[in-house]
């Protein structure tokens, strides 16, 4: 049994821009042609409800389960500005807090809880699962599947498009 994790394709968004939970399209129409190679011939389709993944899972599978606990990290109050403009002083009481809800949003801890409760309930399905989701999610399940700590988390480039194969035990 695998997760297979792929991040959604580029959004359409300018760079540089904190866009966690905006429901954000995609840059391009979904088109899911150059990922079935990388994925198995049976799978469950599981998706983060923002357009950005759904529409690709919809166009894997005719009815992906549409879960929330795929979003992506709600960065309050900062969901829409550039990361520039939200300052540098603010970013570093943010590393200083661990990584707390200073935004009003929702911290690293909810995050890491809500993606390692999906993970666990997907492996117990027996199947190979694939997930279409985002690179905070897939980072945690990364760092908690591999022991990583924050740092290397946080430095871990998950590209648009991309898959990542987890062998994820129910836990």
């Amino acid at each position: 049994m695998a997760l297979y994790l792929i991040r959604h394709f580029p959004p359409r968004i300018a760079a540089g821009v904190c866009y966690g939970r905006l429901d954000i399209p995609l840059l391009d129409p979904a088109d899911a042609s150059p990922l079935r190679a990388q994925l198995p011939a049976q799978f469950i389709c599981h998706s983060s409800p923002l357009q950005r993944c759904r529409l690709l899972a919809e166009a894997l599978t005719p009815r992906p389960v549409i879960d929330p606990r795929l979003q992506e990290m709600d960065f309050g109050r900062w969901e829409g500005l550039r990361w520039d403009d939200i300052g540098p002083a603010t970013l570093d009481h943010w590393i200083a807090s661990g990584y707390d809800a200073v935004h009003g949003g929702e911290s690293l801890r909810q995050l890491q809880q809500r993606a390692y409760e999906w993970a666990g309930e997907a492996a117990s399905t027996g199947g190979d699962v694939v997930a279409l989701t985002h690179s905070g999610v897939i980072r945690v399940l990364l760092a908690a599947r591999y022991g990583w700590q924050v740092e290397q988390m946080l430095s871990h480039s998950v590209p648009c498009g991309s898959v990542t194969i987890l062998d994820w035990r129910a836990r």
